[in-house]
């Protein structure tokens, strides 16, 4: 190994392989599993942000409503509690996604994103949730000249269609928030991204369900989903519930709904967290306003800084399985984490010496849109919500309330949206998806390297609307 190498493995010697976010003392212990039977007006399985906003919200909604919630594992353990803790206002996976693919609803979306993340926002005082929410924004970083013309053509278009709370940033306004050699300048969405942390979130909205009455079962897995007089049933390990309508919130498991699971795949996404930064390290970069970042390549990076001055950086390596198939052995990837420590001191030299205290690494569910699709099905006693690709810290309470909205049979505004109406383009089988998923990936690194220009694959992709994304 090369002494380049070396120092950037030394970095990760004392790292521990779990979420950061999970390996916290207010971690609640598992609540028993279902056994027997059980009945109830909804059933919600997964308890994710999506089940758990779900469950909450139908009591919010109607308080005599009878909620149990059941959860493969812990509530919080998979998606829930190891991603970045970028909770934005976005549906779309970003403003450019959505003028893409829904430009005469792009308003109407933002509109909804931003109440959306209001009620978050909300909802985390109203229950007490003590999960660092701090309404700091995001700055999409440029590192490479093409990507600063990207982004000032974005903030133009933004601003044309009269998206407020936006600010370009020059280099120099860039590095006076965080100073990095490698940015050319950026675009601050000031109010449209809180930071979190994650974990602590789900744990509590997962008390503030129980405090609502819902009945919460954990290590308690929905096996399968079956018709049951006017109701559905849903068999767990030992048990059932028998219920009059059914949320599915299990996003990147394999859906109860077996027609749903080709529009997905997982994507294994790593991060590494630092130790706590010294005062003089702080000092070093600066980011006193504590934004989250992501760079703007097609390969990127996303950081941001936690409530104890300890740096997350993770992305860059999106990593399908073959077959799709979720398993533990993917949650830890060595030559990923070594990737990126030396990508976070390559952003960071002044930080030299710095280690990093937690590595790991879990799956997303991605579709071909990039962002969340919905539907039903036993003639409308099942909703479901998945393919949040990544935004789904914010996006899955929107999420849950289309599911309600749509086990109602209302019509809404949400219900109404081409967005909630319509599909992504499902994968295809093995092994054309394993043979399309690598060859995009090769292609979007090859953009990456040539100033971002696209080739015929690529632009082919574009004009199907198909992409592959973390």
């Amino acid at each position: 190994m090369a002494p380049a190498a070396m120092t950037f493995a030394s970095s990760l010697s004392d790292a521990q392989p779990v979420s950061y976010w999970l390996d916290d003392p207010a971690k609640p212990g598992a609540l028993p599993a279902l056994t027997g039977d059980e009945r109830c007006d909804l059933l919600v399985v997964g308890g994710g942000y999506s089940g758990l906003w779900t469950a909450l919200l139908a009591k919010e909604r109607d308080p005599g409503r009878d909620v149990v919630l059941i959860e493969g594992r812990e509530v919080g353990w998979a998606a829930s509690g190891r991603n970045g803790g970028f909770c934005a206002a976005s549906l779309t996976h970003g403003f450019g996604n959505g003028l893409a693919r829904w430009p005469g609803e792009l308003a109407t979306l933002e509109v909804l994103g931003d109440r959306n993340l209001d009620s978050i926002e909300a909802a985390v005082a109203r229950y007490g949730i003590d999960c660092d929410f701090e309404r700091t924004g995001e700055i999409d970083v440029a590192t490479e000249p093409y990507q600063l013309e990207e982004l000032h053509q974005m903030y133009e278009e933004a601003t044309g269609l009269g998206f407020t709370g936006l600010e370009f940033l020059d280099q120099d306004a860039l590095r006076a928030e965080v100073n990095s050699p490698t940015f050319l300048g950026g675009l601050w969405d000031r109010r449209g991204v809180a930071m979190l942390h994650p974990a602590k979130l789900a744990w509590g909205l997962k008390q503030a369900c129980m405090d609502l009455g819902v009945r919460v079962y954990e290590n308690t897995r929905g096996l399968d989903l079956t018709a049951s007089g006017a109701g559905m049933s849903v068999r767990t390990p030992y048990g059932r519930v028998f219920a009059r309508r059914v949320a599915l919130g299990t996003n990147v498991f394999p859906s109860l709904v077996k027609r749903v699971r080709p529009y997905t795949v997982p994507v294994y996404d790593y991060a590494l967290m630092t130790e706590p930064l010294s005062a003089e390290q702080l000092d070093a970069i600066g980011w006193k306003r504590r934004q989250g970042l992501g760079d703007s390549a097609n390969q990127f990076h996303y950081f941001r800084i936690t409530a104890d001055h300890r740096i997350l950086w993770g992305g860059y390596d999106a990593i399908y399985p073959y077959g799709g198939k979720v398993s533990a052995e993917m949650d830890h990837r060595p030559q990923t984490y070594l990737k990126l420590a030396e990508h976070f001191f390559r952003c960071f030299p002044q930080l030299e010496g710095l280690r990093f205290s937690h590595a790991w690494g879990g799956a997303i569910d991605t579709c071909s849109r990039f962002s969340a699709f919905f539907g039903t099905a036993h003639g409308g006693k099942v909703a479901y919500a998945a393919g949040f690709t990544g935004l789904g810290v914010g996006a899955t309470r929107f999420g849950g309330d289309v599911m309600l909205d749509l086990l109602s049979g209302e019509r809404t505004e949400r219900t109404e949206l081409e967005m909630v109406r319509s599909k992504p383009l499902p994968f295809p089988p093995e092994p054309v998806a394993w043979a399309g998923i690598g060859l995009t990936k090769w292609a979007l690194a090859r953009a990456d390297a040539n100033g971002g220009r696209r080739n015929v694959w690529l632009r082919a992709m574009d004009r199907l609307g198909l992409g592959f994304d973390s």
